[in-house]
């Protein structure tokens, strides 16, 4: 099975030049890579399509460019780590704006507690991919502000290619060791200073929990590196391991 992947995976018919021309142009950070980073990102875009059903509901249109668009953003984070990254899930679907789940929890009482979250991305475990279209246009009107939606959720499946969703993606063991030290510590930091209700440069989402701080500096990575390699030189460094060099430096 896996050897038909790999065939599957290798005949992926490559995205028309000129349709991935049109993308690229209107996705700065796409925009922004060499010949070479380009070349790779139109290979795992290609793959990605071929791949992955991208559903758009609650009467959402997307024309071939759109759709060439959101492959682009989806793989961006897999431009080192490579096609691994498309592994564990099959679909990816788009809400026009904001869209809303409900949650539900049982406390420690036995009392169910329900509620209704307002989101503009979510990533299941073993699941699909969902974003806004909405917010993806935003962040592509302003990429240097901080926020990449797409670019977070796809963290967020990368974390969890390991089998545990905990801030730390796939990494050898050298490295990760390193890694979990580093962000660790930059974490802990990050969550006193919202405890305390102080100000802090990157936004405070990220201490939610590890994994929302991986996913929110690897927003970062992307849209305001400078601003991330000010606040935390150690994750920042790691990111750029992981991710490459940011195309907005």
């Amino acid at each position: 099975m896996r050897r038909l992947l790999q065939r599957f995976q290798r005949s992926a018919p490559p995205i028309d030049h000129d349709l991935w021309r049109a993308a690229r142009e209107r996705v700065p950070w796409v925009a922004a890579l060499d010949h070479e980073r380009d070349t790779r990102l139109h290979a795992l875009a290609s793959r990605f399509l071929a791949a992955k059903t991208i559903t758009p509901v609650a009467g959402l249109s997307l024309d071939d460019t759109q759709r060439v668009q959101l492959a682009a953003l989806c793989c961006l984070p897999l431009l080192e780590f490579g096609n691994e990254g498309l592994r564990g899930w099959s679909q990816l679907i788009v809400y026009p704006d904001a869209f809303r789940v409900n949650r539900s929890h049982v406390d420690a009482a036995g009392v169910l507690h329900e509620w209704d979250d307002e989101l503009i991305g979510e990533a299941w475990e073993s699941g699909p991919v969902i974003l806004s279209w909405a917010d993806i246009e935003a962040d592509l009107a302003a990429p240097r502000e901080g926020f990449c939606v797409a670019v977070h959720e796809i963290a967020h499946k990368l974390d969890a290619l390991d089998g545990a969703l905990d801030g730390t993606p796939p990494l050898p063991r050298a490295w990760q060791r390193e890694w979990a030290r580093d962000f660790q510590l930059a974490y802990d930091t990050l969550a006193r200073e919202v405890d305390a209700g102080r100000e802090t440069a990157i936004d405070g989402y990220a201490a939610e929990a590890p994994e929302e701080f991986f996913a929110v500096c690897s927003e970062y990575h992307f849209s305001d590196p400078r601003l991330l390699r000010e606040a935390m030189p150690m994750v920042a460094s790691h990111l750029e391991r992981f991710y490459g060099v940011s195309p907005l430096q």
